[in-house]
């Protein structure tokens, strides 16, 4: 199972319209930011956006498609976010929320009473909230790693594969206490998602395409890693990450398996970072704040990591990182002042995507945020 490698060290680390019709890949000047992130790695190629006053800039670029190929990356292609689509999943059980359709305080048991007695009695009072924000004390994948490679090829639905997986999971004993220290967990968003589809009766990639993407005009987007001849390619242990076996299932979307669109991406910061303000196009400005609040004394929020002084850079911020050993990719936000940037590597940290886009959001991020006082 390779989604999100380490990726709860990363939560703290960094611990005007936005309606724009999409636009096709255009050449633009290679980044020297970029050009000099790649130094020392071999990762083929990088792209960041830097937001300042709930604007995107134009997108930045270097490198090429792939390794071996001539092909330079341009601007409108579509990356491989990985796990920074949890912020998104967590917004569309919030829109259902205000909807009615689900509640944060609901329990497991009762949100799904068919597997109630399959599950362990540990998760039966689990809620949205807790699975969100990692506190649920399920481990981070499921421990039968045959299952999981099975849905690789499996032909059922994604809703089907996902129930079956969700049920294989909840009858796992817990790795920890019920809302005690964050422990990172793919699969408690994969549940989440279950849970919404069985409020709805619609699969998580029909709701979240019609209650986020739609409503932001976020039309690049798709579900699972492999995208078009002329698009990035993900990198692992020096090769084009090509393999059916270098992918996660496609019914890990939930967790994190979409490839966007940089601006695309930025569209969906901007819009959580304008949604504190009273300005958000999804949800109410409560529900944005809830979204990002930290829970109890930890630094995981919901889909998001909330850390005060990022980088020592002026927080407080919304952090996170994305990887599924082919791909990594960051966010760092600042609601305040409507700032931020998210970079984005297509290679895995065996081939350094992992240093080569820290380093790009370290420089772009001091430009946009102050030192810490």
């Amino acid at each position: 199972m390779k989604l999100n490698r380490r990726e709860i060290a990363r939560l703290a680390l960094f611990a005007a319209p936005m309606m724009i019709a999409p636009q096709a890949a255009t050449a633009g000047a290679t980044s020297p930011v970029l050009r000099e992130a790649l130094v020392g790695t071999a990762a083929p190629a990088l792209s960041a956006v830097t937001i300042r006053d709930f604007s995107a800039e134009a997108e930045q670029v270097a490198g090429v498609c792939a390794a071996g190929w001539r092909e330079p990356v341009r601007r409108g292609m579509r990356w491989h976010p990985g796990s920074n689509g949890k912020a998104m999943t967590a917004t569309l059980i919030a829109r259902l929320v205000e909807t009615g359709a689900l509640a944060w305080d609901r329990p497991l048991v009762a949100m799904l009473p068919d597997i109630a007695g399959d599950m362990q009695p540990a998760y039966y009072d689990v809620t949205l909230t807790d699975l969100l924000s990692h506190r649920a004390g399920l481990p981070e994948n499921g421990a039968d790693a045959a299952l999981f490679a099975s849905f690789l090829a499996d032909a059922s639905s994604l809703p089907a594969q996902r129930a079956r997986y969700v049920l294989a999971c909840l009858r796992e004993a817990p790795v920890g206490p019920l809302r005690a220290d964050a422990s990172y967990s793919n699969t408690g968003f994969v549940i989440a998602a279950v849970c919404a589809e069985r409020a709805t009766g619609r699969a998580f990639e029909d709701l979240i395409r019609a209650e986020v993407f739609a409503p932001l005009g976020m039309r690049s987007v798709s579900f699972g890693q492999f995208g078009g001849r002329h698009e990035p390619q993900g990198h692992v242990d020096g090769r084009i990450a090509d393999r059916a076996a270098d992918a996660n299932p496609a019914m890990f979307a939930p967790a994190g398996a979409m490839r966007m669109a940089m601006g695309d991406w930025a569209r969906f910061c901007i819009d959580q970072m304008r949604g504190e303000h009273g300005r958000g196009r999804l949800l109410r400005a409560a529900s944005y704040r809830f979204l990002h609040a930290p829970q109890a004394e930890t630094s995981s929020a919901l889909g998001w990591g909330a850390a005060a002084h990022p980088m020592n850079l002026r927080g407080p911020a919304l952090t996170h990182s994305g990887s599924d050993g082919n791909w990594y990719a960051l966010v760092c936000l600042f609601p305040q002042t409507g700032a931020g940037v998210i970079a984005a590597a297509n290679a895995g940290e065996s081939m350094g995507g992992d240093r080569a886009a820290l380093a790009v959001m370290r420089a772009l991020a001091k430009t946009v945020a102050p030192p810490q006082d």
